[in-house]
């Protein structure tokens, strides 16, 4: 009996540790897929990189909030409308996934350039400086 109680502690701790690691809830898209999604005017196009890299070049009608910004989670509410949904990228998609969790996390709609602008411009898709 006492190893089951045992056992049955592990498992609760383990589903527990587990449970805390959930990651926001958005999808990550190829950059033919975005290439859609931000097709429709609705979608709110953001780019998560610094502004210097944002100034070089970048989806055209993307907002720029750089995520690394300990502010980032304040500006992109001031930003964005909620009801909307967000497209985001950065240069690989490692800031991205990060962005999307923070705003995922906050109830927003969101939709994650999987391997981020440089996927973007191999696909050879349209940007602007």
């Amino acid at each position: 009996m006492k190893i089951n109680s045992v056992i049955a502690g592990i498992c609760l701790f383990f589903t527990s540790l587990f449970s805390c690691q959930q990651k926001g809830d958005f999808k990550s898209v190829s950059a033919e897929e975005f290439s859609s999604i931000i097709a429709n005017p609705d979608v709110q196009r953001l780019d998560v990189r610094t502004v210097a890299e944002y100034s070089e070049d970048h989806i055209p009608g993307s907002i720029n909030i750089n995520v690394l910004d300990k502010e980032f989670p304040a500006m992109a509410d001031s930003t964005l409308q909620k009801e909307k949904p967000v497209a985001l990228y950065c240069r690989s998609g490692k800031r991205s996934k990060k962005a999307a969790v923070i705003l995922s996390e906050k109830g927003y709609k969101v939709y994650e350039l999987d391997k981020g602008f440089n996927a973007w411009q191999e696909a050879g898709e349209k940007v602007e400086k």
